[in-house]
């Protein structure tokens, strides 16, 4: 199989293949741009391997690149170069064999061929190369038939998956990750090295199996990866508070739904809504606290009283577990986590404008977000039912839409600050400062007052003589 009609439309391929030329190495496209080529999945990733130096190939690449100021990135520690032309990643690295020892997922490299460096991917469907050579540019070279494992949707091992898992582990997530971009099967006898050296994960490290994980979640439908990672038994292992929600209880004839499979339902559902990550990991730590407060009451049935808030204090200590940022993203997930059952109460009985002011006013900014959340989590098998809750939902967001447009809560500042207290009252910072202001908010979000000085003044006043406080103008 040639590609030279294909890779002629792209004039990197033909800056290299001269540039190889000039050194005297044999230089190939290799991995996930081929495989990506033969699926028409676009791309913006080139991987170039040479039977030589790689170093030497990319700065030699540039000089003849005639851009003027090209980005050239070179890590001779790692024996690699990278170039940014046109909007293309270029990566440059020379063919070699690799070693492992046990304890380690970091290979004793040493030089190699072509070949050499095809056995040591990960997959067969990453194993293929397209020549960039003179006398056979554009043929392709798939030693282990990865073609027909693209065609089969296989994820296969080019090696005997056991020692290809031992030797790097971080490939088990790698495996899992590929099966659900890519929505393709794992082949059994890979799939078993998978339960079998599973425990070989443990040696590495949190932000490289997060890194493969959070890919996994971006994928179309991120549950398969989720199934495919409990199956084989590497999800107990990274991720163990998500297995925790597997299960259901019966007490006196009454059970609960299983936690795991409708959270990763709920994931599925708001997937096709956002590519955002943060909505997703919403998503999956929305319902994370149900198994510590699930309790069994003979009138109510099961019940899980307050897991929206243990659920949001769970959520540090999970990001920091997996190395995930500790910044607004987080807090992001803790308010959705928090305030995720807040439309869904909202949704079932009379809604006041008091009620929806303080959605508004809690949500702010990420109002939007928690609707696609609480939309996702309406997981019942009853279609009707379904449908009724999103028609209530409807009804929410229709007057949220009212409220905010008169009240303007999104941006929600109170007009009586804390400086304007302690002015007023002619007092240092206090509790009672804190006290007022807090009442003041309270009666803005209760309707007793509007949010402007000739309504806040007043109040404010009668609030401040509450608390033994004179104002030093009166």
């Amino acid at each position: 199989m040639n590609f030279k009609e294909t890779l002629d439309t792209n004039s990197i391929f033909e800056l290299v293949a001269k540039a190889a030329h000039k050194l005297d190495v044999r230089a190939y496209v290799v991995g996930g741009f081929v495989r990506d080529l033969i699926l028409k999945r676009p791309s913006k990733d080139i991987d170039i391997v040479c039977v030589g130096s790689g170093i030497e190939l990319a700065e030699l690449v540039a000089q003849e690149s005639g851009i003027e100021g090209i980005n050239l990135a070179v890590f001779k520690n790692f024996g690699t170069a990278m170039l940014n032309i046109d909007g293309w990643e270029v990566e440059f690295v020379g063919a070699r064999r690799e070693s492992y020892n046990r304890d380690s997922r970091k290979p004793i490299v040493e030089d190699g061929t072509l070949e050499d460096d095809q056995n040591r991917r990960d997959f067969t469907i990453n194993a293929m190369a397209i020549s960039l050579n003179t006398n056979d540019f554009g043929e392709l070279l798939d030693p282990f038939d990865g073609i027909a494992d693209l065609r089969r949707k296989i994820i296969r091992t080019p090696l005997e998956p056991a020692i290809t898992f031992s030797d790097d582990p971080l490939r088990m997530m790698r495996a899992v990750r590929f099966a659900s971009q890519l929505t393709f099967d794992i082949h059994p006898d890979t799939f078993d090295a998978l339960l079998a050296m599973k425990d070989r994960i443990e040696i590495i490290s949190k932000e490289r199996i997060t890194e493969e994980l959070n890919k996994i979640i971006l994928s179309k439908v991120p549950s398969y990866g989720f199934k495919l990672l409990d199956a084989c038994g590497l999800l107990n292992l990274i991720f163990p508070e998500f297995c925790n929600l597997k299960g259901i209880e019966t007490e006196e004839g009454k059970g609960h739904k299983d936690n795991f499979y409708h959270t990763l339902q709920v994931l599925d559902n708001v997937a096709p809504n956002t590519d955002d990550l943060w909505l997703r990991w919403a998503a999956i730590l929305h319902d994370i606290a149900k198994p510590a407060t699930k309790r069994f009451d003979k009138q109510k049935g099961w019940t899980f009283h307050g897991h929206e808030d243990l659920g949001a204090k769970m959520v540090k200590p999970i990001f920091e577990n997996m190395r995930l940022p500790l910044n607004e993203k987080m807090r992001f997930i803790k308010k959705l986590v928090r305030l995720h059952l807040r439309p869904i109460a909202l949704s079932k009985e009379i809604i006041t404008d008091s009620a929806l002011r303080r959605l508004l006013y809690e949500a702010g900014e990420d109002l939007e977000a928690l609707m696609k959340l609480c939309r996702a989590d309406i997981t019942s098998k009853n279609g009707e039912k379904v449908k009724k809750y999103l028609r209530n939902f409807d009804i929410v967001e229709r007057k949220l839409k009212e409220v905010e447009e008169s009240d303007k809560l999104r941006q929600f500042q109170p007009v009586i600050t804390g400086e304007l207290i302690m002015e007023t009252f002619g007092i240092q910072p206090s509790k009672e400062v804190g006290i007022i202001k807090i009442a003041v908010r309270e009666a803005i979000l209760e309707g007793i007052i509007t949010n402007n000085m000739e309504s806040g003044m007043p109040f404010m006043i009668e609030e401040g003589k509450k608390l033994g406080l004179v104002p030093i103008n009166s």
